[in-house]
């Protein structure tokens, strides 16, 4: 083959691995079988960085049906009900593209949701961008946001919540991850593990063109000035065509019609059915004259790499042809066998005779490359144990200070962001975006489940470890301050280029961190994705391990949310406030930079601090709870008074200096209010728990008025909140 190291670089392959196919295959491999072993060897699809790491995750539970390696992962919630949830980056094509990254990154996690027999009644982003004063990063977060809520409002699909940080790290690779949850029935869940030899193999969905060929090869490199001549490698997405698809495989899911199925995401026809051949121990053959196309020409490698959107394969049972065909047709879609299962593992491609691929599945999947790649701990994390507190100057002027740091756009109110999302459609949304957690409620039942995304990457880039540990904290501690128990965790790792040893040492570190995390608190990881490569010009983003996690609460009417409620209630402080300024917003505001140790963290206290709280909530004694963490004590406080439209008087026996006190982001802190008849009920609780307890204040005026250090009034607190994007 002519030009093989142009070739294999445009490619993303090794001469390495070249040489490894050679050897295996015995022969040359053409140059259809070139590009599909450049879409299953690729970083995105084959995880060659990163999947003996990711094993070390604890990924089992009494309520776990099925863990990763699926399309999504898979837990009971009783009375014969299953929660499907998965969490996925579109990073790249989202800087490219906005509108449409964003879009498709939607539609194909809904896909992965669906794909599974469960309908999907919620979306959840977290999303990075640069400062938002540039032109450039207007123009991209406008653009992500309407992706976002275009595909998902036309789907009717609620998004209930999310995450946004602004950050200068993100202004040339910003991270757009999606996450979707569906409810199934535990005895009507599918899977892409195909069986049956002769079994037929039908494509259904939008037709099949040009788009998004090389999309999984993109996504496993770093950008360049050339960024955006890789347009053409985004996807253009239908909303409306799949909902039709949605529908269709709902229905056809409903009898006992399929084998097995698969979204045609990244790698498009070629991943699908390579995937589900290949778990299934059988070979593939397809005929791509069969394949619906939009387009004239296509070359048989542009088939198998197109990521068109809209699109699923699945294997049929034999003699039930008719009833898919019937299903598909009634839906307006395009519905087309071609192919079949065949005994020898191998993927055969073909055009009518013609052969263009043959492939053995094992060397696809199993024999594809795994890399234990260097890891060095970079020189910067040696200068993260300076204390921070000791670099900022004292403040004069405290109700200025807090009201800067509330209008800072990573702080501020996000309403702009979610408020064009339909987040109310479907009628099941119990707690909408901007508190703590969202909860939807099952329909047909008393039952809701919570829903949150959290991540911090100035923890995690000042201390991988920590900062993971943290993440899965928090989301767990966002969701009983809603009233729901924990449940299982979805993650998104986004990290830069993994043959940078520091980078990979942030990724390692990383995974120990939520494994940690996770096994002291008793929470399994079912599913998630890793995105590596994100840098430009060989600057890497600040590692972002993001946590999206699920809750169960038996009975919504239980549900807590955090606005203060009346007059005279206490305000009560559970856990403690330490002098932790490291990472902190507070920091970055007044000196412009990111330094120092990250707030201490310790698993087994959050643990003991949610279990906590759920006690509290079963005894009917809270009104209001709320996690203290970005921003501090002082956003917590405003945040509570700003969503009850109620002023406060706390009073606080200082340990530090008041402003770190108020800005200090320690972990493992709850503000909560109670009717005074119950604190020392909630006292006692919190000692046979061993968390802190401290009564800080109560709830009334139109003024929250901090000892004789601050006063400012409600509306002032939202007229900063309410003014950062």
């Amino acid at each position: 083959m002519e030009n093989i190291e142009k070739i294999l670089k445009s490619l993303n392959l090794t001469v390495e691995e070249y040489n490894r196919i050679v050897k295996n295959l015995g022969r040359e491999p053409n140059i259809t079988e070139l590009w599909i072993f450049s879409a299953m060897w690729s970083e995105h699809c084959s995880y060659k960085s990163s999947k003996i790491y990711l094993r070390r995750m604890p990924s089992s539970g009494k309520d776990v049906i099925i863990g990763p390696g699926e399309n999504a992962g898979v837990v009971s919630i009783g009375d014969g009900l299953a929660v499907v949830f998965k969490m996925e980056s579109h990073n790249h094509p989202s800087f490219i593209e906005p509108y449409n990254g964003a879009a498709t990154g939607v539609g194909g996690i809904l896909r992965d949701i669906f794909t599974m027999g469960a309908r999907p009644v919620a979306i959840l982003d977290s999303l990075r961008f640069g400062e938002p004063y540039s032109d450039k990063m207007r123009y991209l977060i406008d653009g992500v946001v309407a992706g976002i809520s275009g595909y998902g409002n036309c789907m009717g699909i609620p998004t209930v919540g999310g995450e946004i940080y602004f950050d200068e790290t993100y202004e040339n690779n910003i991270l757009v991850n999606a996450m979707a949850v569906g409810i199934a029935s535990v005895d009507k869940i599918f899977l892409a593990k195909a069986s049956g030899v002769g079994n037929p193999v039908f494509y259904v969905g939008s037709k099949t063109g040009r788009d998004g060929i090389h999309g999984a090869t993109m996504a496993s490199a770093s950008f360049t000035e050339a960024t955006a001549e890789l347009k053409p490698t985004v996807q253009v997405g239908d909303p409306f065509m799949e909902k039709l698809l949605m529908e269709a495989c709902l229905e056809l899911m409903q009898g006992n019609h399929i084998v097995a199925i698969q979204d045609m995401g990244a790698a498009g026809l070629t991943s699908s059915s390579v995937e589900m051949a290949a778990k299934g121990a059988l070979g593939i053959e397809l005929d791509l004259e069969k394949v619906p196309k939009r387009e004239e020409g296509m070359l048989p490698y542009e088939i198998m790499l197109s990521e068109s959107q809209e699109r699923m394969l699945l294997v049929a049972r034999k003699g039930h042809e008719k009833a898919v065909e019937r299903v598909f047709k009634k839906w307006g879609l395009d519905v087309s066998l071609i192919g079949r299962l065949v005994e020898q593992k191998e993927l055969i491609v073909k055009t009518n005779d013609q052969v263009h691929a043959k492939l053995p599945l094992d060397l696809l999947v199993d024999k594809a490359p795994v890399y234990t790649r260097d890891a060095r701990m970079p020189a910067y994390i040696r200068d993260a144990t300076v204390k921070a507190s000791e670099q900022i100057p004292h403040p004069e002027n405290y109700k200025g200070l807090l009201l800067k740091i509330l209008s800072s756009p990573t702080i501020s109110n996000k309403s702009w962001v979610y408020e064009q999302y339909d987040h109310s459609v479907g009628t099941d949304t119990i707690i909408k975006p901007g508190a703590d957690a969202s909860i939807v409620r099952i329909k047909g039942t008393s039952k809701g489940i919570a829903l949150t995304t959290d991540g911090n990457s100035r923890y995690t880039y000042l201390s991988p470890y920590t900062g993971a540990q943290i993440a899965v904290c928090e989301a767990g501690r966002n969701i009983a301050c809603v009233g729901a128990k924990p449940l299982a965790i979805t993650d998104c790792l986004n990290f830069g280029n993994p043959e940078n040893p520091e980078v990979m040492w942030q990724f390692i570190e990383s995974i120990n961190g939520i494994t940690s995390a996770c096994l002291a608190m008793n929470i399994p990881v079912v599913s998630g994705n890793v995105s590596f490569y994100n840098e430009t010009e060989g600057r890497s983003i600040y590692p972002t391990p993001v946590i999206g996690m699920v809750g169960l609460i038996e009975d919504v009417r239980t549900r807590i949310t955090p606005d203060f409620k009346d007059d005279g209630d206490t305000i009560i402080l559970l856990g403690e406030t330490l002098d932790e300024c490291g990472g902190s917003e507070y920091l970055k505001l007044v000196t412009g930079k990111i330094y120092g140790k990250p707030p201490n963290v310790s698993p087994d206290t959050e643990k003991r601090l949610i279990e906590l709280l759920l006690a509290m909530n079963k005894l009917h004694i809270i009104k209001s709870a709320s996690d203290c963490s970005e921003g501090g004590l002082g956003v917590t406080l405003s945040q509570c008074a700003i969503a009850g439209d109620k002023g406060a008087r706390i009073n606080i026996k200082w340990k530090y200096r008041p402003d770190i006190e108020l800005f200090s982001e320690s972990q493992h802190r709850i503000v909560l209010t109670s009717s005074h008849k119950y604190t020392n009920k909630i006292k006692q609780m919190a000692k046979a728990y061993n968390i802190p307890f401290t009564v800080i204040g109560i709830v009334g005026g139109r003024y929250l008025t901090i000892d004789d250090i601050l006063n400012v009034s409600v509306d002032e607190l939202k007229a900063a909140y309410n003014k950062g994007l």
